[in-house]
């Protein structure tokens, strides 16, 4: 077969195109789903639920099924669950596409999402196929390819706004996650599932890491500092185009910008934190949170355009250091048959942790005014802030400082 002759690294190198086809070809239609839904809605209550349903519901579906979806992986294989993620990305694309209705669009989103859920099982199937010890770097890769698909997919999906319909939107994407699920089919080798080991002549069914104070710090801090980057989702695009009046092209550039600050720095900052202890990580974090403190209040006080972009660049670059860094030292802390599970209750963290910045965000445009917004992700970065030093002293008191390290 094809995809048997492929080595790792070319296997890693195809997941980064293949993650960085199909998430930009979701994110063509990421910034722009409030400006589609108030054309077809004259009702302001009704708009602002579904301005804040459509980003919701995706991620409510995730949220739910997630963890299931990484236990089926661990049994049967990831590749599997990356055909089916695209499958459904696919198709309820192509079924966007032609909804014209706000309920009808609410439905396929959270459908969507239920159905789909590409990130975990694509990290999963990398974990497979790399060496523990370049994990960080694993997952900064694959990150840099969704934050690169955002900012591309972001931009075009601008473009083809200003020139044609929405429509045109999600029918290219459609046609592109099925190329995508093609491609996996064909060209990926199946990876088979670790074999579990028995505690006496039953399975090993409880996952250790859950009964682990510092696996679930670590998750609450991917999920705060999750939770401040969506505040703005809802509101960012009439945000940009209100305060600042300029055209959609502009408002694709500046919510692609942060994609694009993460991808230049990600790398490197998985370079930066490699073996390190567990730590000395949480420390040099402590610096990168409270930068974000310092970009987002900024971008929350200018009335320029040129340093509200560079300030989304600048915190793009400090979100390089976060979510790979945390992540590879959640996934060291599980054995390989329960990679698929950790990932995907990750996923389901990270979801969750979505879902409820947005839903704050658009409440809190609504009670205080788009103006204050950048505020509030400013508290949020904060309270992680709060957070991430005290797991630092936490681990520290309890555990090896070179364990999660890799060392």
């Amino acid at each position: 077969m094809t995809g048997n002759l492929i080595g790792a690294n070319r296997k890693i190198h195809l997941l980064f195109v293949l993650q960085l086809v199909s998430m930009g070809a979701m994110e063509m239609s990421g910034p722009f789903w409030p400006v589609h839904l108030r054309s077809l809605t004259s009702s302001d209550d009704l708009f602002a639920v579904a301005s804040v349903g459509v980003y919701v519901g995706p991620m409510l579906g995730i949220m739910l099924t997630s963890t299931f979806w990484g236990r089926v992986g661990d049994r049967f294989g990831h590749k599997a669950m990356m055909i089916r993620a695209l499958f459904g990305l696919a198709a309820t694309q192509l079924a966007l596409a032609y909804a014209g209705d706000v309920f009808s669009i609410l439905s396929l989103r959270f459908l969507q999402g239920a159905c789909a859920g590409y990130i975990a099982p694509a990290q999963a199937y990398g974990v497979s196929i790399e060496s523990p010890a370049r994990r960080a770097k694993l997952f900064a890769y694959l990150q840099v390819s969704t934050n690169l698909g955002s900012l591309c997919g972001a931009l075009l999906g601008g473009v083809i706004l200003d020139l044609a319909s929405f429509f045109w939107i999600n029918f290219s994407a459609a046609i592109l996650c099925a190329l995508c699920m093609i491609s996996v089919w064909v060209l990926l080798p199946t990876v088979a599932a670790p074999v579990r080991p028995k505690t006496g002549d039953r399975p090993d069914t409880k996952p250790s890491m859950l009964r682990s104070p510092q696996v679930i710090s670590l998750l609450t801090i991917i999920g705060v500092l999750l939770l401040g980057r969506m505040v703005t989702q809802s509101p960012f695009p009439i945000y940009v185009l209100h305060t600042f009046d300029v055209g959609n092209w502009v408002v694709g550039l500046c919510y692609g910008l942060l994609a694009l600050g993460f991808v230049a720095t990600a790398p490197l900052w998985a370079r930066y934190f490699e073996g390190r202890s567990a730590q000395n990580v949480l420390g040099r974090m402590c610096l990168v949170i409270a930068g974000c403190v310092v970009v987002t209040v900024t971008a929350g006080l200018t009335g320029s355009v040129i340093v509200f972009a560079a300030m989304y660049f600048l915190w793009g670059m400090l979100l390089g250091a976060t979510t790979p860094v945390l992540t590879a030292l959640v996934s060291r802390s599980a054995s390989d048959h329960q990679q698929g599970y950790l990932l995907g209750l990750a996923q389901s963290t990270a979801q969750f942790s979505s879902i409820a910045g947005i839903a704050v965000g658009g409440w809190f445009a609504q009670v205080s005014g788009l103006s204050n917004i950048y505020f509030l992700v400013g508290f949020v970065y904060f309270v992680g802030l709060v957070l991430t030093a005290v797991t630092r002293v936490g681990v520290g008191r309890t555990t090896n400082p070179t364990e999660l390290s890799g060392e």
